[in-house]
C-alpha cells in the first residue's frame, strides 16, 4: 500500500516539485518528538500511547526512542508488533472485551495490566489465570459532554457497576486500578476531573485503594486551528488527583494528542463538475475519519505550489470510488479558482490513517514522504 518514502523541506515546496497522481502522507518527525516532550514534561504521571491510532513502525520506533514508557495494545496483533520493536517495554492490554485465545496471548507476552468493564470480562481474567501482581483496572464510563464522539456508547461500566467491580478486583489478590477515557477530541479539560473525581468516589464506595489511575487519551489534535496547549488538561488532571485520599499513579494513554498534528495529507483533485468536486481519496481511504469528525481547516495548492485563494464556493465533495456513500460530509467550501490537479493539503492526519485505510475499487496507495517541517 506504501510507496517509497522520500524527503523533503515541506509539502508545499516537494508538491511544486512532484506532479505524480495519488494521495500523500507528509510525516515530520521533528513535530512528533516535540509533542511527545510536552506531554513528558507536562503529564503529571506514566506517559504511554494507544498503537491503535497510528501503528507506523516509524512512528513508534520514534515513540519509543523519545521516551515513552508503555504502550496500550488492543489485540494479539499489536502486542506482536510492540513486542518485536520494544522487547521490555511495558504493555497495557485496556480493549476490556477478549476472547480466552486472546487474554492467554497477553499472558505469554508479559502484559502488566489489564481493563474490565462487566462481570463476565473480569470471570475470564480471573479464570485464565493471570499472573501474580497483574493490574486490573475497571473501566468506567460517564455521560460527559465536550468530545467528538463518545466512547462510553460501546466500553464502560456505571458507576455502581464500577462500584461492585472494584471489590471484587480488591479482593482477588490483583492489584486494583481504574480507568476510563473521556471520548476523542476532547476539548474540555473539566472532563478529566469529573472522572477523577467520581472514580474516587467509587473506590471509597468499594473500599479499594487504588494503585493506578489511567485518564486515557481523549486529548484534542489542532485539526488546523492553531496549536493545542495542554497545559489546562494537566491542571484538571492534577486538581482531579486531589480527590483522593491516598494518590493513585496516574497514567495517560495519548493517540491522537501525541501522533495527529505530525503529518499532513495531500489529496488531488481529479475533477470538478457543477456544485460538485471529485478526488483521488475519500471515506475508504485516508479521509476516513470526516464523516465522524468532521473536515478539518485545510488549503489548496496549485501545480507551482501557491495557494488557491479564490472566493470560496460550497461543494459537494466525492471520493474517487464507485460507491455514492464515499463523500465528505456536508458542502464543503473550496476555493473559487480550484482547479484539476490541485492538491487539497489536510492537516492533523497522523491519527486513524495508518492502519485503517483500504484498498477498496483499487484506491487506497499513497506515497509517504518525511518532511523537516508541515508549513
Amino acid at each position: 500500500m506504501l510507496h517509497q518514502i522520500v524527503v523533503a523541506p515541506d509539502p508545499r515546496s516537494y508538491l511544486a516539485r512532484h506532479h505524480e497522481e495519488g494521495p500523500v502522507l507528509f510525516y515530520a518527525p521533528a513535530l512528533l518528538r516535540a509533542t511527545l516532550e510536552r506531554f513528558l514534561r507536562g503529564f503529571p504521571g506514566l506517559v504511554t500511547y494507544a498503537v491503535k491510532a497510528n501503528p507506523s513502525e516509524s512512528v513508534l520506533s520514534e515513540l519509543i526512542a523519545g521516551g515513552i514508557h508503555g504502550f496500550d495494545v488492543a489485540s494479539p496483533e499489536e502486542i506482536r508488533l510492540i513486542r518485536r520493536l520494544a522487547p521490555g517495554i511495558a504493555l497495557h492490554y485496556n480493549n476490556p472485551v477478549r476472547s480466552p485465545a486472546e487474554i492467554a496471548a497477553g499472558i505469554a507476552a508479559g502484559v502488566v495490566s489489564w481493563s474490565v468493564d462487566e462481570a463476565g470480562e473480569l470471570d475470564k481474567l480471573l479464570a485464565a489465570p493471570l499472573p501474580p501482581g497483574s493490574e486490573i483496572a475497571v473501566r468506567l464510563r460517564l455521560p460527559v459532554a465536550g468530545a467528538a464522539y463518545d466512547f462510553g456508547s460501546k466500553f464502560g461500566a456505571t458507576p455502581d457497576e464500577a462500584v461492585a467491580l472494584l471489590a471484587r478486583v480488591g479482593a482477588s489478590g490483583h492489584i486494583p486500578a481504574m480507568t476510563f477515557h473521556v471520548g476523542t477530541q476532547c476539548r474540555d479539560p473539566a472532563a478529566w476531573e469529573r472522572y477523577m473525581r467520581t472514580s474516587a468516589d467509587i473506590a471509597r464506595a468499594a473500599g479499594v485503594t487504588i494503585a493506578r489511575l489511567n485518564v486515557g487519551g481523549g486529548f484534542p489534535a489542532a485539526r488546523g486551528e492553531g496549536a493545542i496547549d495542554l497545559a489546562p488538561f494537566f491542571a484538571a488532571i492534577e486538581r482531579g488527583a486531589g480527590a483522593f485520599a491516598t494518590r493513585p499513579v496516574l497514567v495517560c494513554e495519548p493517540g491522537r494528542g501525541l501522533v495527529a498534528d505530525c503529518h499532513g495529507y495531500a489529496v488531488g483533485v481529479k475533477s470538478l463538475r457543477p456544485g460538485r468536486a471529485y478526488l483521488e481519496d475519500g471515506i475508504y481511504g485516508g479521509l476516513s475519519e470526516f464523516p465522524s469528525m468532521g473536515v478539518p481547516r485545510f488549503s489548496v495548492l496549485a501545480p507551482d505550489g501557491s495557494l488557491r485563494e479564490g472566493a470560496p464556493v460550497a461543494r459537494v465533495v466525492f471520493g474517487p470510488t464507485c460507491d455514492s456513500l464515499d463523500r465528505l460530509p456536508g458542502e464543503i467550501a473550496l476555493p473559487g479558482d480550484i482547479a484539476p490537479g490541485d492538491r487539497i493539503l489536510f492537516p492533523s492526519t497522523g491519527a486513524y490513517l495508518n492502519g485503517v485505510t483500504t484498498t477498496f475499487n483499487g484506491y487506497g496507495h499513497r506515497r509517504d514522504v518525511t518532511v523537516a517541517a508541515l508549513s
